[in-house]
This record gives C-alpha cells, sequence and structure tokens, in this order.
C-alpha cells in the first residue's frame, strides 16, 4: 500500500480510486500466494458459450471462485464435474469489476482414490440408468473371425502378447490402431480408434475387423482412469463391432468393462476368447466326426433289424404267387372241360324239349279241334268260316314243328363253335376280365342299393299300409308312419311342420 500515491484532503486517512484499490488487492494477492494447488469439491459448473469454464471449489469452511479459460480446457487433464473433489493448480487473482477474487485454472487433478472411485460411481449410474450396461445389448462373438481389430499401444508387451497367442492358437490377420493408453487425450484417441474401427465399411481398401480387443496392462486406478471416461464408454456402447475389453490385471476393473460385449481379464485371455485354438477345433470335429459315424451306424443296424422283423412277418411271395398261378391253371382247366359238357346238356335239353313239343303238339291239335267241334255244335258255323281256320291251323303247327328242327340244329352247331372258342386261351383271358368286371359293377351296385343307403344313417318313411312317402305336404298331422332303418323298422306320429323347410318335425 505505501506505493499507492494519497490524494490531497483535509484529513490525515489517505484517498484512493476504486481503480488504485482494485489494482492493489491484485497484485498483493498475485504476490502473496503466486502459482497454489487448492483442494475442494467442484460446485455451481457453468459452461458458457465462448469456451470458458466458470465454478467453484469449496470445502467444511469455505467456497472459491474458479475459471478454466478456454485455452486451457483441452490441456486441463480431466473433464470437470459437479460434487467431484478435485486438486486445482492455477494463480489466485482479483476481478476488480465485481470486487471478487478467483482461481485462474491450469490443471486439474482428482483428489485421491477416494475421489475417483466417487466420481467413477457416479458416471457409472448414470450410464446404467440409460441402459448402457444391459446384458440384452451384449453380442456373440463370431466363431472365427478373419481380422482382429486391436486398439492399444504399439508399444510395450500387451500388442506382442496378443501377436503370440493368436499366431499359436490359429494365425489370422491382426489390424492395429496405436493410441495413448493414459494421460492427456488418451480418452479421446481411444474412442476416435473405437470410432474408426466401426466406420470401416465391409470389402473396402482397409479390411473391416470381425472382432476388436481394447487393452492396456496393468497400473494404478488414475493410470487406468482413460477407461473409465464417458467419452470412451460411449463410443463402445455405439460400435457396430463386437468388442472385447481387456483393461489392467485380473483384479482391475474399469467402467469399460461393464459397456462392452465380452470382458477379459488380461489381454493374453482376450486373444484366447477372440479366436479358437485350432487343435482343439481339429479334436472337436474328430470327436464330432466319430459320434456322427456311431449314430448313422446305430440308425443304419436299426433299419437292418427292423427289415428282417418286416421280412420274418410277410408271407413267401414266390409261394403265394406259385399257388395264384396253379389255382389259374387248375380253373382254366375245368372251364375248359366244363363249358363243353354245359353246351352238351343244354343241347340235351333242347333236343328234349322238342321232342316233347312234337309229341304234345298233335293232342294239342286235337283238343283244339275237339273243343272247336263241340263249339259248332252248340252253334253251328258256316263250313266256309271254318276251313279257313283249319287250314291256318294245319299251317302253323307245320311250321312249327319245322322251327323246332332247326332251331335245335342251331343250337347244336352253336353249341359245338362255342366249345371250341372256350378251349382257347385268349377266351379264359376273356372270361377272367369279364369276371372282374363283373365283380367291380357288382360293389358298386351294391354301394348304391337300398341296404347301403339305410346302413349310412338314412331311413325310408311308409305309411301304416306299406305305401313309400316321398312328399313332406302329403303328411297331415298327427299321421301314423313306419321309418325304417338299416337294422328294423319304428312306428312315429308326425307332428305340425312347415312343408316348405323340408322337413316335419315327429
Amino acid at each position: 500500500m505505501d506505493e499507492l500515491a494519497p490524494s490531497t484532503g483535509l484529513s490525515n486517512i489517505p484517498e484512493y480510486t476504486v481503480s488504485e484499490i482494485s489494482g492493489a488487492v491484485k497484485k498483493t494477492l498475485e504476490g502473496a500466494f503466486g502459482r497454489v494447488r487448492v483442494r475442494g469439491e467442484i460446485t455451481e459448473l457453468k459452461r458458457y458459450p465462448s469456451g470458458h469454464i466458470y465454478f467453484s471449489l469449496k470445502d467444511e469452511g469455505g467456497k472459491l471462485a474458479g475459471v478454466i479459460w478456454k485455452t486451457q480446457v483441452p490441456r486441463i487433464g480431466l473433464a470437470p464435474e459437479n460434487g467431484v473433489e478435485v486438486i486445482a493448480q492455477g494463480k489466485v487473482t482479483a476481478y476488480g469489476d465485481r470486487s471478487a477474487y478467483q482461481l485462474v485454472v491450469e490443471r486439474l487433478e482428482y483428489a485421491g482414490v477416494g475421489a475417483l472411485l466417487a466420481r467413477i460411481e457416479m458416471l457409472r449410474t448414470r450410464l446404467a440408468a440409460e441402459g448402457l450396461f444391459d446384458a440384452a445389448r451384449k453380442r456373440a462373438l463370431p466363431m472365427l473371425p478373419r481380422v482382429i481389430g486391436v486398439v492399444t499401444s504399439e508399444r510395450g508387451a500387451v500388442i506382442q502378447d496378443i501377436r503370440t497367442t493368436i499366431a499359436r492358437r490359429f494365425p489370422r490377420a491382426i489390424l492395429l490402431w496405436p493410441v495413448p493408453v493414459q494421460g492427456d487425450g488418451a480418452a479421446a484417441r481411444i474412442a476416435e480408434a473405437i470410432a474408426g474401427f466401426s466406420e470401416l465399411a465391409p470389402g473396402g481398401q482397409i479390411p473391416r475387423p470381425d472382432v476388436l480387443i481394447v487393452a492396456r496392462g496393468g497400473g494404478s486406478l488414475e493410470d487406468l482412469m482413460a477407461f473409465n471416461e464417458e467419452i470412451v464408454l460411449r463410443a463402445v456402447a455405439a460400435c457396430t463391432i463386437p468388442l472385447i475389453s481387456a483393461v489392467g490385471h485380473e483384479t482391475d476393473t474399469t467402467l469399460i468393462d461393464y459397456v462392452s460385449d465380452r470382458r477379459a481379464p488380461t489381454p493374453t485371455a482376450a486373444a484366447e476368447m477372440a479366436i479358437p485354438a485350432r487343435v482343439e477345433l481339429l479334436a472337436d470335429l474328430q470327436h464330432t466326426e466319430a459320434r456322427l459315424t456311431g449314430a448313422i451306424g446305430r440308425l443304419a443296424q436299426e433299419g437292418r433289424l427292423r427289415l428282417q422283423r418286416a421280412e420274418r412277418g410277410l408271407p413267401d411271395l414266390a409261394t403265394i404267387l406259385g399257388g395264384a398261378r396253379q389255382r389259374l391253371d387248375d380253373r382254366g382247366e375245368r372251364l375248359a372241360r366244363a363249358l363243353p359238357e354245359m353246351v352238351r346238356h343244354t343241347a340235351r335239353d333242347l333236343a328234349g324239349l322238342g321232342q316233347r313239343l312234337t309229341l304234345a303238339l298233335p293232342g294239342l291239335v286235337a283238343a283244339r279241334r275237339s273243343a272247336l267241334i263241340a263249339a259248332d255244335r252248340h252253334m253251328p258255323v258256316p263250313a266256309a268260316l271254318t276251313a279257313p281256320r283249319a287250314s291256318r291251323l294245319a299251317l302253323a303247327v307245320a311250321a312249327l314243328r319245322s322251327g323246332l328242327r332247326h332251331t335245335v340244329a342251331t343250337r347244336g352247331a352253336g353249341a359245338a363253335r362255342v366249345t371250341h372258342r372256350f378251349s382257347d386261351a385268349p377266351v379264359r383271358a376273356g372270361l377272367r376280365e369279364a369276371r372282374v368286371r363283373l365283380d367291380g359293377l357288382a360293389a358298386r351296385l351294391a354301394s348304391v342299393s337300398q341296404d347301403a343307403v339305410l346302413a349310412r344313417g338314412y331311413a325310408m318313411v311308409f305309411t301304416p299300409t306299406g305305401t313309400p312317402v316321398t312328399s313332406a305336404a302329403s303328411v297331415a298331422p298327427g299321421a301314423s308312419l313306419k321309418l325304417r332303418f338299416a337294422d328294423g323298422e319304428v312306428r312315429a306320429t308326425a307332428a305340425r311342420g312347415d312343408a316348405r323347410q323340408g322337413a316335419l318335425p315327429l
């Protein structure tokens, strides 16, 4: 304050301008504190369109305003969030326009492991509420990928372990996208690599990986914080390629493990998870082949046994055919003998009938003549009327005798021809075919017979006198009816009904 020039006045108390006081306070603050590290919890965080970030640091006893200029935001070290305890490094200065002092922050660090865990837990809770960790989002890994993409540092043992493991198990193409795995900008580079792999087009100049591995070796919680950043987690969630996370050692857990499709405890385990072992595949194929061969053999044996049992149950077809042929020959021979014999019997019967008619005709003629004579006795008839009738009767008797003799002779010749025709094999075949057709016609006739129709559930209606009833209109109410079914008859009485409905209720 000594360098402030007092203004002239009557009072002994020095007089200063506002700017002089503000400048002096600012110079005193900056000179007394210089660069400081302040620990506190971030609150009242605001991001302005200009790119500057304003916030406050508070603890149990006070609150300090802070600002991060937009030129310093990319190099700040972490993304500030409300509720996170940090250590802010910067300069204490005054802002004269508001008579306030503030901390111009140059770098932010998490205030110990507790602050890191609290921040991780807050982010995990928020992303879980959005569904980024749901099991339904997990995708299955391909059985045998052609290209494996790896996001890790190009230096170190991680990429070597992955290469060695894949070469030993099943050599595949490896596409490396080198990124820093810790430090400033690591999270953005990792997210950019994941998004870049996801945007590769299938069949392009750069092959699109079938599976991704995001890996790094072990380290402290601060070293692994890049894999807990929101930008990385959202890039993994948006990735269209199945992704395996292999960050840290087996006991290390980062938020990327929750978002990825599979989590591997180590980079080597991730390589083993991404690609199967060729030896194991061959052994599995051989085992499957053996099982299939055995199953097919068992099926064939079971089928063979079923065929043998069916064969024993079937009759001897050769014996059946032999017996059928023998019966056919026997029937043919009997038919050849029976037809001529039947013709001879028929001819003999016709001859006897002719003889009987020949012997009976004179008696019939005489009886007719006697009847005519007796009639003449009671009713005299002129000779001119009876003579023509007698002549016609005599001519008819002669013609009848001649016709009988001709018929007998014709039937005898026909029988001989029939006997000759039926002695041939084609005739026997024709008879068999005719018998088959006759049996078919008989079956068709039986299917439409009255009894067959009744057996299907129909009934015939008769009057008590046995007259069929064919019309509902012809039945008077109260009329007695008989219903004939396939197995018998029942009596019924007709009730009132409408003949136009096609039926009368009984």
